[in-house]
């Protein structure tokens, strides 16, 4: 199984340090593509980064990496509350899916707790801010290794 894992980060997410600075912190995208080019090598891993406003590109982004990388790290943003085919997409995917999310999403507005794309993942992960990614990293490490 292929040792490469890929971080797509949905719309929004590229305002990342000045979106919402309360919500998602003050630290930028970039930063968040940093220090995962960081963890992932000391993990042994390669590592793919894109974000994607358009639903469209996100799906087929999500779906070129089939057979490329043995996981999806997958920050969906609003397209997680009602995207069927961000869904969709995801199940089509032939490795493991970790769902990851800045903020607390359970704990905000109403029709946030409302996750289509989560039942397409393996796991999920919300509320741990940039924390989340590295754990979602660590964890599709043990899910490579173990084949």
């Amino acid at each position: 199984m292929s040792r490469r894992v890929t971080v797509l980060n949905g719309p929004g997410l590229g305002q990342l340090g000045t979106r919402e600075p309360g919500v998602y912190g003050d630290r930028t995208q970039d930063e968040l593509a940093e220090l995962l080019l960081s963890k992932a090598g000391s993990l042994g891993l390669e590592l793919g980064f894109g974000q994607f406003d358009g639903e469209g590109d996100l799906i087929a982004a999500i779906l070129a990496e089939n057979g490329r990388s043995g996981c999806l790290i997958v920050n969906p943003a609003a397209y997680s509350h009602y995207s069927l085919a961000v869904m969709d997409a995801l199940r089509a995917f032939d490795g493991k899916v970790i769902e990851v999310h800045i903020s607390q999403v359970l704990a905000r507005e109403e029709f946030r707790k409302k996750l289509v794309t989560a039942e397409a993942a393996d796991a999920f992960i919300a509320g741990m801010g940039f924390e989340g990614y590295l754990l979602a990293l660590e964890y599709a490490s043990r899910l490579l290794a173990a084949g």
